[in-house]
């Protein structure tokens, strides 16, 4: 039998969390032999709800959830964690500024950045989901200064998943056949669906969708979805989301070798600025997280590389007291 993983969760009686927390308990995220004990943080108002999420895990009887702790105590949540999926985070209000919900999300994960530092086991991965990921991310890290950057990701899974969905039913062919395509920078309405590298059964995905459908219509969509899901449900993305943090924890934790797209903390390459959360195109093994090098930019690319690249910059100046 494997050793016991702990892994917390933030958030955990949210809408995210509740379509997470099933998924992860029945072996998904981390194989069907994986024994784990769940650490469950919400805040003082949530915690009846997540009570009745605890008797719900509870009445199912997973075999290999050995323990469940609920508190709304950072430092409790995050004793001695493998793992940790960070998802509650404050959510923008009516009139609210951009820099204002910065400001308020950095509260939150300046607190959990330090009570990881402290408290998470050193090679403790911290997966950010809670939007605005990125930045978000940004300060939790720089508030863990005994981790290493290289141990939080932001959660760009998502728009990967959106992106290859959207070219497999534009083509026609099953998602299994997309390789190579990748999300670069902020998970935001800045960022950049990339199909330079992409394929589809080996031929270039350039090669076999028009460039006008790519540009004005691809990039647009995936940019949009989140909202275009908000507009048709009347709340935001929750079982995508989940199912995105599974399957990055996934390939983090156990590794792949095709190529996805995750927020790391950069160290520049491509030209992009370090010191940013910036998602690349990765793929993952026993030694970390890798950046697929030598993917040829064109002009139009690197266009919109900036801009997301700028987007993020200004967020982390918005938040430097912070960091």
């Amino acid at each position: 039998m494997k050793q016991t993983v702990r892994i917390a969760v933030t958030g955990a009686a949210g809408q995210i969390g509740y379509s997470l927390l099933f998924r992860i308990a029945s072996g998904e995220m981390l194989g069907y032999d994986q024994p784990m004990e769940l650490q469950l943080l919400e805040i003082p108002p949530a915690m009846d709800a997540l009570r009745g999420v605890v008797m719900e895990l509870e009445d199912c009887a997973f075999p290999l959830l050995e323990k469940i702790v609920a508190t709304d105590a950072p430092e409790s949540a995050f004793a001695d964690v493998d793992l940790a999926i960070l998802v509650g985070s404050r959510p923008r209000s009516p009139g609210m500024e951009r820099k204002d919900l910065l400001e308020a999300n950095g509260a939150i994960f300046t607190v959990q950045g330090k009570a990881l530092n402290s408290c998470a086991r050193k090679h403790v991965k911290v997966l950010v989901v809670g939007n605005p990921a990125n930045t978000n991310c940004l300060i939790a890290l720089s508030n863990a200064p005994d981790l290493d950057p290289s141990q939080f990701c932001a959660m760009t899974r998502l728009d990967h998943n959106r992106a290859t969905a959207q070219l497999a039913q534009k083509v026609d062919c099953k998602v299994e056949s997309i390789a190579g395509l990748a999300i670069w920078g902020n998970h935001s309405a800045t960022m950049f669906p990339e199909l330079g590298s992409a394929t589809v059964d080996g031929t270039p995905a350039l090669e076999v969708v028009d460039l006008q459908w790519y540009e004005s219509e691809f990039i647009p969509s995936i940019q949009q979805r989140g909202a275009a899901i908000l507009n048709a449900r009347g709340l935001s993305s929750a079982a995508s989301a989940a199912n995105a943090a599974i399957e990055q924890m996934h390939d983090w934790y156990l590794g792949t070798a095709d190529v996805t797209s995750m927020g790391i903390f950069s160290n520049g390459s491509y030209g992009i600025s370090k010191e940013i959360v910036f998602s690349y195109p990765v793929v993952c093994d026993k030694a970390g997280v890798h950046v697929v090098e030598g993917r040829e930019m064109d002009e139009f690319s690197r266009s919109k590389i900036a801009i997301t690249e700028r987007e993020l910059l200004e967020e982390r100046s918005a938040i430097l007291h912070l960091i």
